[in-house]
């Protein structure tokens, strides 16, 4: 068995390959996909092979998989660019015939109606036309990219978003997600099964405010804006009119309760309970 990991030098990548590692898979048993070898040279100095290729360029992963190979498709960062770099990936890997295409989407991704969902929805799509043995790893939301605003959160003393009072999510940490693809990429009995990953409990963005205030000892609370002036807000720390608008439907699809559900299959991969908001927050103030 070989596992090829793309995106390898990414934050989710690495953990993939530091839980397989753990996990007893030798070293010269797993790929790692980069950019350039350089930005692998860590992974390289621990055994794994290193194969460059560019999610940009498909030629280059022409040849790259052989059929006994499992590959974990890990989801490429650009909103709108995704789906041809994914196909580059796919094309290849139904060249060689691979054993196991993994890959790491959204949560309830055939039916989500948000516009993040639509490349990820389209990717599923590409990998079941490819006939090839599937893993849909279906992430919620990453705890990282709530519990990184904590600093300015205690500083204006509130979360602002477009999040109504009353609506949950259920995030999950990185490692969490990380530990569930290493599972499904090197264990048996994950062919042709999509997985819905999320947190084991479910929290509003007021209880959220409160784990802060209680961790920090400031006040702070939960402020729900409209839509409008959840783009302008977020136009106004820098991000880009468009992907503004792609986060503010999300938080409007969290109002809706589209990243609410607690099937619990990831605590059932990983074999344990998701880590607690509450230590993601720990962690951040520490």
């Amino acid at each position: 068995m070989s596992i090829v990991i793309t995106g390898a030098t990414g934050q989710l990548g690495r953990l993939v390959i530091a839980d397989l590692l753990a996990a007893g898979v030798p070293a010269d048993g797993i790929t790692a996909v980069a950019r350039s070898k350089e930005k692998a040279a860590d992974l390289a100095a621990q055994g794994i092979r290193v194969l460059e290729a560019d999610y940009d360029r498909p030629e280059t992963f022409e040849g790259a998989f052989d059929a006994a190979d499992r590959v974990l498709l890990i989801s490429a960062s650009e909103a709108g660019r995704r789906i041809p770099q994914h196909a580059a990936v796919i094309d290849a890997a139904k060249a060689a015939g691979v054993a196991q295409l993994a890959y790491t989407g959204i949560f309830g991704s055939p039916t989500a109606d948000f516009l993040l969902a639509a490349d990820h929805q389209a990717t599923e799509q590409a990998i079941l036309d490819s006939g090839l043995p599937y893993t849909f790893l279906r992430n919620n939301w990453y705890v990282e990219m709530l519990t990184a605003n904590v600093g300015p959160a205690i500083e204006h003393g509130a979360v602002v978003n477009g999040v109504g009072q009353d609506s949950v999510i259920a995030t999950a940490t990185r490692a969490d997600y990380a530990a569930a693809a290493a599972v499904a990429i090197s264990t048996d009995g994950h062919l042709n099964k999509a997985y819905e990953l999320s947190g084991d409990h479910a929290w509003t963005f007021g209880e959220f405010a409160a784990e802060i205030t209680k961790q920090s000892g400031k006040p702070v609370v939960h402020k729900t804006i409209s839509h409008d002036e959840n783009v302008a807000f977020l136009v106004s720390v820098g991000l880009p009119e468009g992907f503004a608008e792609v986060l503010a439907d999300v938080d409007d699809a969290i109002t809706r309760g589209a990243l609410a559900g607690t099937p619990g299959d990831l605590s059932r991969l990983i074999g344990r309970p998701t880590t607690p908001l509450a230590d993601s927050i720990a962690a951040v103030l520490a």
